[in-house]
């Protein structure tokens, strides 16, 4: 007789689970989606429609009433003034990202070496710390041409002064109808030939303040007598008398010498001595061959002084301003590379140097290969930067020299509201830039991904 064993029944699966699950899924999406709503809201009211419009008006006239088609996008290519913006943009894109990044790869691997590695970093950095408007500011004054304001062109006088010297003399000219005519280069020659031997030359000058003499000048001497054979005496001297009388072209007692003053004594052509004025502003040539001379006061002595460079002219502004950009950013960039430098492994670079490595070999082959993903994702960010750089090419370049500066953005501002009025041509000029910056953004956000997988 075989026992039966009852069996238990297993209960049926409730079909709540599955729809509990669902509900919860769904409050879930709901909530998310409430907190996500705001920023989507900014999103669209701040980035989204804005496009959308911008793509919609460029298609409008200035007056936003008339269709055209792509008439804005043909009038773009064949404005100069855009074109140049243009070039100077690709200029930007092509210099500033190279330059920042390799001066950061550069002062990354140096800062390694510097004990003070932290505040190094922090003065390099601060620059980020200074907005746009107040760096264009200072980067303005510092390219002033005026030596007295601008710092650059200081330092650049100094140097130039230091080596080539500079004229004692930029506001003299030659008092007329006293025996000094105007020559090429700035010279002046007497009218008359003097001849060794004879009575002193007086060569009299106007045109220098009393307070912008030379210290040590000394008063002037009348040249008395006849001067030994072979020999010419004379005197350069201002002809002011202050407090007014004196005699023109004639040395007075309170008129002073012009001291430090070239003289040339000229023969045929031919410069046959040089003699240079004394505090009183007596000159003398000796040993001079019988014959008639010409007295010449070279242009050297009347040169205007140097004023340095002309940072802000057509020629420089670009570079200048990509100068003042490459201040703002380094420390950025080598924060950057610093901190992809820190995870290097070390045991790579130790090994090179115990094989024979020397730094310079492991600099180009170990850590610049190994810094690849790094550098790439520093140069791109820069490339999206410069292309929207705006701030200090309006500040920095004066109003004459705008044009010769503009890249894309400041075009598009001076076309829409900066004069021109135009806003279907800024729209254009707004969606070019926008087309110019997705291809580096997309590229930056799939370096991303990557790298995170």
């Amino acid at each position: 007789m075989t026992a039966t064993v009852p069996v238990k029944e297993q209960a049926a699966p409730s079909a709540a689970g599955p729809a509990r699950q669902r509900r919860t899924r769904r409050r879930g999406r709901a909530v998310a989606l409430l907190f996500v709503f705001p920023a989507l809201l900014l999103l669209g009211a701040l980035v989204v429609y804005p496009v959308l419009f911008s793509v919609g008006r460029s298609f409008f006239d200035a007056s936003g009433t008339r269709f055209v088609g792509g008439g804005n996008y043909t009038e773009m290519f064949q404005d100069p003034a855009t074109v140049k913006a243009i070039r100077n943009t690709a200029i930007w894109v092509v210099v500033a990202p190279a330059l920042l990044t390799g001066l950061g790869l550069i002062l990354a691997v140096l800062v390694e070496k510097v004990r003070w590695a932290t505040a190094f970093k922090l003065l390099l950095f601060m620059p980020m710390a200074v907005s746009f408007l107040a760096a264009g500011i200072i980067f303005r004054l510092a390219y002033d041409e005026d030596p007295n304001k601008g710092v650059l062109n200081a330092a650049v006088v100094s140097v130039h002064d230091a080596f080539a010297g500079t004229s004692s003399y930029p506001t003299a000219r030659a008092r007329t109808g006293h025996g000094l005519t105007p020559a090429a280069g700035g010279a002046y020659t007497t009218a008359a030939g003097i001849s060794p031997g004879g009575a002193g030359v007086v060569l009299p000058m106007v045109g220098v303040l009393p307070k912008d003499l030379p210290k040590g000048a000394e008063p002037a001497q009348q040249p008395s007598g006849s001067a030994p054979s072979g020999e010419v005496r004379g005197v350069v001297y201002l002809d002011f008398t202050p407090g007014g009388g004196g005699k023109q072209g004639q040395v007075d007692a309170k008129e002073s010498g012009l001291p430090g003053m070239k003289v040339e004594a000229v023969r045929d052509g031919h410069t046959a001595a040089t003699a240079t004025t004394t505090a009183d502003g007596s000159f003398r040539f000796t040993h001079l061959a019988a014959g008639s001379y010409t007295l010449r006061l070279p242009g050297a002595n009347f040169a205007p002084p140097y004023q340095g460079v002309s940072w802000l002219g057509p020629a420089l502004v670009t570079p200048a301003i990509i100068g003042a950009y490459l201040w703002i950013w380094t420390g950025f960039a080598m924060v950057l590379i610093g901190a992809g430098l820190s995870t290097l492994p070390r045991e790579t670079l130790e090994a090179a140097r115990v094989d024979g490595a020397n730094e310079w070999q492991i600099f180009r082959r170990i850590t610049v290969p190994l810094l690849a993903p790094v550098l790439t994702v520093v140069f791109v960010t820069l490339v999206i930067n410069v292309m929207k750089v705006f701030d200090l090419v309006y500040i920095i370049a004066p109003g004459p020299v705008q044009e010769d500066a503009t890249v894309l953005a400041t075009q598009m501002w001076l076309v829409s509201f900066g004069g021109g009025n135009n806003q279907g041509l800024g729209s254009a000029l707004g969606v070019l830039l926008l087309l110019l910056v997705i291809p580096a953004m997309v590229f930056n956000v799939r370096r991303f991904r990557r790298s995170q997988r």
